[in-house]
């Protein structure tokens, strides 16, 4: 028997786990009790779990501080640990954790014939649709769903919180050329069937599925390709700066079509990486970054209308005003803008039929959608998705209490989970929980570029001062409040199941309560004078330093509330005044952009693998928050932004160093990489590696094929590395 069934108790209950001096914490609603077994994967004879309900949710200790790594990550993937009160059996029964969809890459099991929808089918009698088979092609993705072959049917009902949650329906409409696995371990094919390397990493090539179609009918090829890397991605107009997942050492690649099915990017220098930035967010798809002219492909018979390169310049812009859009630019943009564009071809299980700023963001399925299940049914299985519009976190919440959703793990919150249990049967759903691997859910992003005010920017910038901030936050208390005690408090490092784990102290330095070590840094720095209320002084004269912190509403937790707490922290620690602001997400975006903020409140989800996802831990992008400037500068590749220096450029200097190297040679720099974001303290860590940020899954009872567990990952673009396509209705 091992670890995993061993641990799987008669009263299961779903629950995280977080590693603490050398021990797994585990959460359980029972009551105190203890539990002892035999040895298995390297947990000794006798071990005992000792529970105390003490805390908020109880904690589950493992008394056992020689606890191997294998049996920790098992540990980690989720254990059901429950008790009935006097007395706890051991079940035998074979865990189901590692039930998840997998996507079939055999020729010998595709499906030869395939199945429909009865909708479409009576629509391909009408004489409205062509057959099935001539639909999915003749190289369909197969999955493998997580338990069942399911039934066809429903409207699966969901809350979003508005025009600036378009990743919302984004991770379900996943329409990268390649993906991860469940585990986000491991790359698999996705739009494109298959991917070579060669001529010593210089040269990937993809080969794309025939016969597939855009939802439109219109055959997909390589030609699509070649017009988004021609004519969007080559106009300057469109993208006036180039992506860097694009480039290695500084110079672009270039894409070739080779026939119909078969295109090659090509570059200067081998970039082994470049199948992980397909596959990631970055590169992302057509239905993903369209709107931005990226996403490495699009409907080119379709947007062709839109372009002077195709339509006369006279007639484009014209149909730009008649629009009320001021150029052609912006006009082709929004028409290659999945969220709003409800006549936009779209390769994805589902289109958008009611877009995203209206009230009701409504998608059903499409007919051409190229996957199937093993048994040959098109996907997906579930007809319509209907998302309702709620104006905040709270309205979500009480929606998703009062069964008014079928799935939702978006924006759900962790410190209303004893609710959620409590309404558990009542509301025919079931709460599991979706680890994540990130360093902090509530980061403090420290604008390095921020340049409005000499002498806050003074302090910003100065390692000493990140670390006082730091030092004078107590993690503890808010992990209490608002992760339930369930998180992990420390830096911004990754946790253990990370490749790039950098150890159990990379998780406390400079990250524990330390009031007499951060007022002593303070003081050094020349900041020794205060005001009547206790304040520190600014040293130019100009009355009480004030920072300012913004965090966004309505969106995963309440990166406002614990902005606030940590503000009081900060002001009765170290007599520091700090002003939490409160904004809309697309402001935020805006203002970030624009290098105003000081200090933004988010999580820095993706720094498992700086590699797929370096936006939130180094200085990458123009919403980088740690240096939207120099991100601009690395992105632009010099021509625009601000040239980063130092560490900032050195973490830069290496993750292009890496991606030029095959996978398990990139670990350690990769590690190199993530140990100067955690030395320098340019994001400071609250609490982390939990399932706080997209992680609390309320999964209606008639709602199949939810996996108990997949790896919660931006890269993987969670909940979609779990299929959504192949989720359907029990009844």
């Amino acid at each position: 028997m091992d670890l995993l069934d061993r641990l799987r108790l008669d009263a299961s209950w779903n629950v995280p786990y977080r590693q603490h001096r050398g021990r797994v914490a585990l959460t359980s609603p029972r009551d105190t009790c203890a539990i002892d077994f035999g040895a298995s994967e390297g947990i000794d004879e006798g071990t005992v779990f000792l529970m105390d309900t003490t805390r908020n949710g109880g904690q589950v200790w493992l008394a056992h501080t020689g606890l191997g790594r294998r049996a920790m990550l098992q540990a980690s993937a989720s254990l059901a640990v429950a008790a009935s009160v006097g007395s706890v059996s051991l079940a035998s029964a074979q865990s189901s954790i590692d039930a998840v969809p997998m996507v079939i890459t055999d020729p010998a099991r595709v499906p030869a014939a395939f199945k429909e929808s009865p909708e479409l089918a009576s629509q391909v009698a009408a004489g409205k649709l062509p057959a099935v088979a001539d639909r999915v092609g003749k190289d369909p993705l197969v999955i493998q769903p997580t338990r069942d072959i399911g039934r066809y049917g429903g409207t699966w009902r969901a809350g979003f919180t508005g025009p600036a949650d378009n990743q919302n329906i984004q991770r379900l409409c996943h329409d990268h050329l390649l993906y991860w696995d469940a585990t986000v371990t491991k790359v698999i094919p996705n739009v494109a069937k298959a991917w070579e390397i060669s001529d010593g990493g210089k040269t990937i090539t993809f080969t794309l599925r025939r016969g597939m179609k855009w939802s439109s009918g219109d055959s997909f090829t390589a030609d699509d390709i070649l017009f988004w890397f021609e004519d969007m991605y080559g106009n300057d107009e469109l993208n006036p700066s180039k992506a860097a997942w694009m480039a290695i050492n500084g110079k672009q690649g270039i894409v070739e079509k080779i026939d119909e099915v078969t295109v090659a990017f090509k570059f200067e220098s081998p970039y082994y990486g470049f199948v992980e930035e397909v596959a990631c967010l970055g590169a992302g798809g057509h239905f993903t970054n369209g709107a931005n002219a990226m996403g490495i492909y699009a409907p080119s018979k379709y947007l062709k209308q839109f372009h002077p390169k195709y339509t006369s310049a006279e007639e484009v812009d014209k149909k730009a005003k008649e629009a009320k859009f001021d150029n052609w630019v912006l006009f082709f943009k929004n028409r290659n803008n999945a969220n709003l564009n409800t006549e936009l071809p779209v390769v994805t299980a589902w289109r958008v039929t009611s877009p995203i700023n209206t009230p009701v963001l409504g998608l059903e399925r499409n007919p051409f959608y190229f996957g199937v299940d093993t048994e040959g049914n098109q996907l997906p299985y579930i007809d319509k998705i209907q998302m309702t519009l709620a104006e905040n976190l709270e309205v979500l919440n009480l929606r998703a209490i009062a069964a008014e959703y079928d799935f939702q793990v978006r924006h759900i919150d962790l410190a209303k989970v004893p609710v959620y249990k409590e309404n558990e049967a009542r509301g025919n759903y079931t709460v599991k929980f979706w680890l994540w691997q990130h360093g902090t859910d509530a980061g403090f992003f420290m604008n390095q570029d921020f340049d409005a005010d000499p002498e806050l920017r003074q302090w910003i910038t100065s390692k000493d001062f990140r670390n006082a901030l730091s030092l004078g936050m107590d993690r503890d208390q808010l992990n209490e409040a608002f992760w339930l005690g369930l998180g992990d408090p420390g830096s911004s490092a990754p946790g253990p199941a990370s490749a790039f784990y950098l150890g159990p102290d990379s998780r406390k330095l400079n990250s524990v309560l330390d009031a007499t070590k951060a007022n002593e840094l303070l003081d050094k720095l020349g900041l020794t004078k205060r005001d009547a209320q206790g304040f520190r002084q600014r040293l130019d004269g100009k009355g009480r330093l004030q920072l300012e912190v913004t965090t966004v509403g309505a969106a995963f937790i309440n990166y406002t509330g614990i902005a606030q707490m940590v503000s009081e922290q900060w002001a009765r620690n170290l007599g520091i005044k700090a002003n939490v602001t409160e904004v809309e997400r697309s402001l935020m975006t805006t203002r970030l952009a624009n290098n105003e903020l000081q200090i933004r409140v988010w999580s820095n989800d993706g720094t498992d693998n700086p590699f797929t996802y370096p936006f939130h831990g180094l200085a990458y992008a123009s919403d980088s928050a740690i240096g939207p400037n120099s991100g601009k500068w690395w992105q632009s590749g010099g021509k625009i932004g601000t040239k980063p220096e130092g560490d900032l450029m050195k973490q830069l200097e290496l993750l292009n160093e890496g991606k030029g190297k095959p996978a398990d040679e990139r670990v350690a720099i990769g590690k190199e990489i993530l140990r100067l974001m955690v030395d320098n303290n340019w994001v400071i860590g609250t609490v982390g590696i939990s399932p706080a940020v997209l992680g609390v899954a309320i999964i209606g009872n008639n709602f199949g094929n939810v996996p108990d567990m997949v790896t919660g990952s931006t890269p993987g673009q969670t909940p979609g590395n779990a299929r959504p396509e192949q989720f359907y209705f029990k009844s």
